[in-house]
């Protein structure tokens, strides 16, 4: 390109504001694309963006950058084809649309939060034109999609580099900000089918290059935006939104051909990852049962769909969403222990609803959930929904369930702070019918006696839950109504050393722990455990109402209480309070009726 006619770009700012400065280089590269001249003053706004400092300077620069951008795309001068000085200055210009989308990814992280928004629109912005553009190249006009520009939007959504504007600080430290990732999710991931799928094959590439120790928030930016995302379809008429319009385009149906044919369109654009896409035939299902009835959309072997078909088939976007937690999981093992400990919970908080349904075999992440539940702790219990989930919906076969859930029943579970989240989880488990007395016995046994040590909240948790368990299996109430000889000393027969809850002779056992709380100190336990001495008439009670009882929260309610009758604040002399033995006194020998005795007094008189 020939040198700039026009001065400096230092010069030009003595003399004008930078607001007419943009408009003017705006005006005159417009004029240029039209007129198929020189557009060096394109490299002049684009330095002049990268001095400013002030936001709102910058995002006129921003905002008259892209409506050039939008121009030059709209003019085809990105269009493949032409002379050999036509292939350079399309260089040029690419070379100049790169920096652009750098300094916008940088705008991602940038302490001003309507660049940050700014940024994110105008990139999206420019993957529809960028898109469309290679639609208008293609011969057969077979719809396309962007993927080298996508690919740099992705870089920014969960590498987070550095804002490129003068002066400006990260305000998450390379953590995605919230503001954007909200953005992004309900504007586009959660809404376009077309940016999920593409979202999710780029992420699944990128956690097969980038190290996580090396890019410490990658994981953690990748499921902050996984675990909001709600709207996945569950069938083939729910594939109907697109950010890309021509994508919406039925695709013709697909035909017996080998992987990659017809997908020409794809590798114009597509960055280098696996030899084709054969990985999807390894996540490749088949529709049968309802499934087959139900679906409406593309059909046939996933690992053989274009890039098009694969947009319109349900069992392609089941796929690459299996690809991706697939290789996400794995990854935690190569962070710190508590960094992992942190994913970790926050992924089993949603695999069984976000995760599991969306799998194309569920049974795949078995391995991972059954590590987890030897954790014990908190990652062991919320484990065990996700491993209850896969044995109650897709018939995991995991006979040692029980002996686990058992095993978390220790002297700590009624002082954590996550014993709530434990009882409805535990609630949740034991609410077959079909489960074994001997078994649940054991159960409710083994919470009996660890109540015994218990706060007052944590014993109000195991009343009612009890309660239920025994109005549930009747077989269990021998438990409450076994009296043995008062004569003679009570043996209790359960073993609470034994680790399998079906050996424990818990049924032959009683409930005698829970009877000892008629005395307890806490007047809401002690009125709550008299419930088993009444008639069973209530069919059961709420464990919601019972979860949530701290100290705070018992103390509240006893300060509320209205009382019916004020309490004694004194008490009258009463004579012979105390035996004869205790005042030794020679007048009290001699005639103890007619002494009047200070009790008080005697009773701080030291022999």
């Amino acid at each position: 390109m020939p040198a700039s006619s026009l001065p400096p770009p230092t010069k030009r700012r003595k003399t004008k504001q930078n607001a007419d400065i943009v408009k003017e280089l705006e005006a005159e590269i417009t004029t240029a694309v039209t007129n198929d001249t020189s557009l060096n003053s394109l490299l002049d706004l684009l330095n002049l963006s990268q001095e400013i400092s002030l936001a709102a300077d910058l995002s006129k620069i921003i905002y008259s950058l892209y409506r050039i951008f939008i121009v030059i795309i709209s003019s085809e001068k990105l269009s493949p084809g032409g002379s050999d000085a036509s292939k350079q200055v399309r260089k040029w210009i690419w070379e100049r649309l790169d920096t652009f989308v750098e300094l916008l990814v940088g705008l991602l992280q940038d302490e001003e939060p309507v660049l940050r928004k700014s940024a994110l629109d105008i990139l999206f912005s420019l993957l529809k034109h960028l898109s469309t553009s290679l639609t208008t190249a293609c011969p057969d006009k077979q719809p396309g999609f962007h993927h080298l520009h996508f690919k740099h939007i992705v870089h920014g959504l969960l590498l987070c580099p550095p804002s490129r504007r003068l002066g400006s600080k990260s305000p998450s430290e390379g953590k995605l900000v919230p503001d954007v990732r909200d953005h992004f999710v309900d504007t586009w991931l959660g809404v376009h089918d077309d940016i999920r799928w593409c979202f999710l094959r780029e992420a699944t590439y990128m956690l097969s290059q980038f190290s996580a120790t090396e890019h410490l928030n990658l994981l953690a930016n990748l499921l902050s935006l996984m675990e909001r995302l709600t709207t996945f379809p569950t069938e083939s008429s729910e594939l109907n939104s697109w950010w890309i319009p021509e994508l919406g385009r039925k695709p013709p149906h697909p035909k017996n051909k080998k992987p990659g044919e017809g997908a020409a369109e794809e590798e114009m654009e597509k960055p280098e990852t696996d030899d084709e896409d054969d990985w999807r035939k390894y996540f490749d299902e088949e529709l049968k049962g309802k499934e087959m009835n139900r679906s409406i959309g593309i059909r046939g072997r996933v690992y053989r769909l274009t890039f098009h078909q694969s947009l319109h088939s349900l069992q392609a976007h089941r796929a690459v969403f299996t690809k991706l937690w697939l290789g996400f999981l794995p990854c935690f093992s190569s962070l710190p222990t508590a960094d992992s400990r942190a994913l970790t919970i926050r992924v089993l908080n949603i695999v069984h609803s976000g995760v599991l349904p969306y799998l194309t075999r569920p049974i795949l992440v078995m391995d991972w959930i059954s590590a987890c539940v030897d954790l014990g702790g908190t990652v062991g219990l919320l484990a065990l929904n996700g491993l209850f989930a896969l044995i109650k919906d897709y018939n995991l076969d995991y006979p040692q369930f029980y002996t686990k859930l058992y095993a978390f029943l220790d002297k700590d579970v009624l002082h954590l702070k996550h014993r709530a989240r434990f009882f409805r989880l535990t609630e949740l488990f034991l609410s077959s019918t079909h489960l074994p007395a001997a078994l649940l016995a054991s159960f409710v046994k083994r919470l009996s006696r660890l109540s015994l040590n218990a706060p007052p909240a944590g014993i109000i948790m195991i009343i009612p839950f009890t309660y239920n368990i025994l109005k549930r299996h009747p077989a269990l109430m021998t438990m409450i109504h076994r009296s043995g000889d008062s004569k003679e000393l009570f043996n209790d027969s359960f073993l609470p050393h034994e680790t399998n809850p079906n050996v424990t002779n818990a049924i032959d056992s009683s409930l005698w722990e829970l009877y000892s709380h008629k005395n307890h100190y806490d007047v809401a336990v002690s009125t709550l455990a008299r419930i088993f001495e009444e008639a069973f008439t209530k069919l059961s009670y709420s464990m919601e109402d019972f979860l949530d009882h701290t100290y705070n929260t018992l103390l509240e309610a006893e300060f509320k209480l209205k009382l019916k009758k004020e309490p004694a604040l004194a008490t009258e002399l009463v004579k012979d309070l105390f035996p004869l033995s205790v005042m030794d006194s020679p007048e009290v020998a001699e005639d103890p009726e007619n002494v009047e005795r200070d009790v008080i007094s005697e009773l701080w008189t030291f022999g």
